[in-house]
């Protein structure tokens, strides 16, 4: 595993981070021996950045971090997030309530201080009136957390952000299926110090090349709930391109595939030969899927011209379809 700095925080992470969403139950069932199976495969393979939420299953995937580490130690960085538990979100936000939401986190991490706190897809304007922003600068001075940034949904919303001195990353939507973030946004993070943190590198799991036209998902899943946004952005669904028409751009991309890489490799290294990247957090709900997300990084670079193909086919094709801002 290759390692990357996460802006100004000083961490060294890797380049394939964990997402945690998956071990709070709330789109796909998983035990609670398979979650310590899928964490202690991630530490095994290298991966020492691991993203999870106040909100994942109400604090079931931050309790389950915590009783790998507790009987493991493993040498990791846990990033949680804070802003969209019910007493938050949209319009609740008080100095307050944000404390009593980030000692939860602490408690059910077993930790004094947070790693990384990110504000987690808060209201635009409750992001850019900027008292998340300051608030986050003083629980960091108390010692509550280490570093903070932000999981925003649109480009716009990173901008936002960027330039607040105390920003150490930012969570985006980056993919094969939205590219927009190497033009507006990789040359102003950089030059900010900002870590840049992508998550549904997949697409939901499209872009991993194995879903059929017409299948379905468990109505727990939010490819099944949220197909068209019903519960929250579209955006976070198959990163806002429609099921079927996705299926169909996959099959163009896989004529590109190089020898000896699987569709979810190519699009984990495609988002990797992109420096301002610090890490690519992927979910599982299975151990051997940690296995091949983690061997992204020891894969080499796409050569040049597969790259402008990849980029001519999202302008011409894939972004006039993505149905949410971007």
């Amino acid at each position: 595993m290759k390692f990357r700095k996460l802006g100004k925080s000083g961490f060294d992470v890797s380049e394939i981070g964990l997402g945690c969403w998956q071990l709070g139950g709330d789109f796909v069932t998983v035990s609670e021996d398979r979650s310590q199976r899928i964490l202690d495969a991630a530490a095994n393979s290298g991966i020492n950045f691991w993203d999870t939420a106040d909100v994942y299953g109400g604090g079931r995937s931050e309790a389950l971090i915590r009783k790998y580490c507790d009987g493991n130690a493993p040498e990791v960085f846990v990033a949680t997030k804070v802003g969209r538990d019910a007493e938050l979100y949209p319009d609740g936000y008080t100095k307050a309530k944000v404390r009593i939401n980030l000692e939860g986190s602490a408690r059910r991490l077993g930790v004094d201080t947070l790693d990384l706190v990110q504000l987690h897809c808060v209201p635009p304007e409750i992001l850019k009136a900027g008292d998340l922003l300051a608030w986050m600068e003083d629980f960091q001075a108390e010692g509550l957390i280490r570093a903070f940034g932000a999981s925003v949904e649109t480009i716009d919303e990173a901008m936002m952000a960027a330039s607040h001195p105390g920003l150490a990353s930012l969570q985006i939507i980056f993919n094969l299926f939205r590219q927009d973030a190497i033009d507006r946004l990789f040359q102003v993070a950089a030059a900010n110090g900002v870590g840049i943190i992508v998550r549904l590198p997949l697409a939901s799991g499209v872009l991993g090349g194995k879903m059929k036209p017409g299948q379905q998902f468990d109505p727990s899943d939010h490819r099944n709930y949220n197909r068209n946004g019903e519960f929250f952005s579209q955006g976070e669904t198959f990163s806002g391109v429609p099921f079927e028409t996705a299926l169909g751009f996959v099959e163009s991309l896989r004529t590109h595939l190089p020898e000896n890489m699987s569709m979810a490799q190519m699009a984990m290294r495609w988002i990797l030969d992109y420096p301002a990247v610090s890490t690519v957090i992927t979910g599982a709900s299975r151990p051997e899927q940690v296995l091949e997300n983690a061997g992204a990084s020891g894969l080499a670079p796409l050569s040049e011209e597969l790259h402008g193909k990849f980029a001519e086919f999202y302008r011409a094709q894939i972004a006039p379809s993505v149905v949410v801002p971007i």
